[in-house]
């Protein structure tokens, strides 16, 4: 009995420990994040409950961040319509060096080797500049597809970020 009982504790450490990992930890612009266990627990209380604690939100049809939003870091467009998305802009999170390092988290962290090496952290005054100006019509869907199809054509990203997650079957019409 007590042998499955520190199996499951040494488990539960394990498991624990590869959540508390992030998948770009040795990112040297991690260091433009003023508070980084801030920055984490703001994109779970604000992002996680959509888009999952570890940015994986399959196979739920929501953009899937983990390994894959970097790349909406290589062009200036790009990195403002994450900004302007209706859940950043009009985020409750009020200081915006707060959610640039909260954006700078989801990018460098969260998305790993997919932010491309030019790219730069996210800053209060890009922050405070773009939310100003919030997507407020037009398809969300249509947005995403459009800024990915150039991070696709001027970034080389892999074709896949079209999709919501790796390996959705979708048709395209």
């Amino acid at each position: 009995m007590r042998a499955g009982w520190l199996a499951g504790v040494a488990a539960g450490l394990c498991v624990g420990a590869a959540y508390a990992a992030p998948v770009g930890a040795s990112d040297p612009r991690l260091a433009a994040i003023g508070d980084i266990e801030q920055a984490h627990a703001d994109f779970v209380e604000h992002c996680a409950g959509c888009h999952g604690v570890r940015g994986n939100s399959a196979p739920a049809a929501l953009p899937e961040l983990q390994g894959r939003v970097g790349w909406f870091l290589c062009m200036p467009q790009s990195r403002a319509y994450l900004i302007r998305l209706p859940n950043v802009a009009h985020s409750r999170i009020s200081d915006n060096a707060q959610l640039a390092d909260m954006l700078n988290y989801m990018a460098f962290v969260v998305g790993g080797s997919s932010a491309p090496a030019h790219a730069q952290p996210f800053t209060a005054q890009e922050v405070a500049q773009e939310r100003a100006h919030p997507l407020v019509s037009g398809s969300l869907t249509a947005e995403r597809r459009h800024h990915a199809l150039e991070a696709i054509k001027r970034c080389g990203a892999p074709a896949s970020l079209l999709l919501n997650y790796e390996g959705e079957n979708k048709k395209r019409g």
